[in-house]
């Protein structure tokens, strides 16, 4: 989205979608939101800026119930999922509450109001077997850098049920392996909290920075030659895909693995790997 310098015609600048949009981010970040919430509002937004856009709907009182329902349509038919588009959706719900409240304008009934969110159909998404995730973890190559280091990510996703965010946002000196827990310092909504880590997972971990010659403080990291930089979630993504290849299983996502961690838990109360 481009920002618009003049008034178009008789528009003004302030009666944009635009406008808004950029001081609707403003606001997100003046909050404190974490990054990736702030980006999801950012992109979501995008989406609905360039249909209106292509519509040639360029001011908020444009917005009608009836455009808001186009635009749930051109998603679909853009293949957009269904749990795309009903984030989409909230993405403009928030947003246009939060201009109702923010510009309390004049005679405008907010359009929002009167759609309704998009139907998300109830599916069961099954945790990765724990027999797929050994075949991944057998494949990790011993007694080098990258290869201990992919052991213990893949035990600490399962291990402890951290999210992926949680898990590439550790530091060596949030892990500690005698007390056997470790601090995730900014869990959901920035709350901080401890996790356990059972016996084979700190034995990985040990293994692991026992190979590190670097002094970042981040506890994943990337291969020497590419800095070493903390580990990205499209780091984890590639390490999780080369695994499963090589592993000739299904390539698990990092929320498959929590599944399986609160599967376990359920069950069993404990470590799914005690040992």
């Amino acid at each position: 989205m481009e920002l618009i310098t003049q008034t178009q015609g008789t528009i003004l600048l302030e009666d944009l979608i635009y406008t808004w949009m950029e001081a609707f981010i403003i606001d997100r970040k003046a909050r404190g939101l974490a990054e990736g919430t702030v980006e999801f509002y950012r992109k979501k937004l995008k989406l609905f800026y360039d249909f209106s856009d292509s519509q040639l709907d360029s001011t908020i009182d444009q917005i009608t119930p009836t455009v808001i329902r186009q635009f749930l349509l051109y998603l679909e038919e853009s293949d957009h999922n269904p749990g795309g588009r009903h984030a989409a959706y909230r993405a403009l719900r928030t947003f246009l509450y939060w201009y109702e409240d923010e510009a309390e304008p004049d005679n405008w009934r907010n359009p929002i109001r009167k759609v309704k969110p998009p139907r998300v159909p109830v599916k069961i998404f099954d945790p990765s077997p724990i027999i797929d995730i050994d075949k991944m973890i057998a494949t990790c190559e011993k007694g080098t850098l990258l290869g201990e280091r992919d052991a213990a990510i893949l035990l600490c996703l399962l291990d402890t049920g951290v999210r992926a965010s949680e898990l590439l946002g550790m530091d060596i000196v949030d892990t500690d392996l005698i007390l056997a827990d470790a601090l995730i310092r900014q869990g959901k909504g920035r709350k901080p909290r401890f996790v356990h880590i059972c016996k084979r997972t700190r034995k990985a971990i040990r293994s692991y920075i026992r190979q590190r010659k670097d002094t970042k403080q981040a506890l994943w990291i990337t291969h020497p030659r590419f800095g070493p930089n903390r580990l990205s979630y499209d780091g984890l993504r590639s390490i999780l895909v080369r695994l499963a290849r090589n592993a000739g299983v299904n390539q698990p996502t990092p929320h498959d693995f929590r599944r399986s961690f609160c599967i376990s838990m359920l069950r069993s109360g404990g470590c799914i790997y005690p040992g």
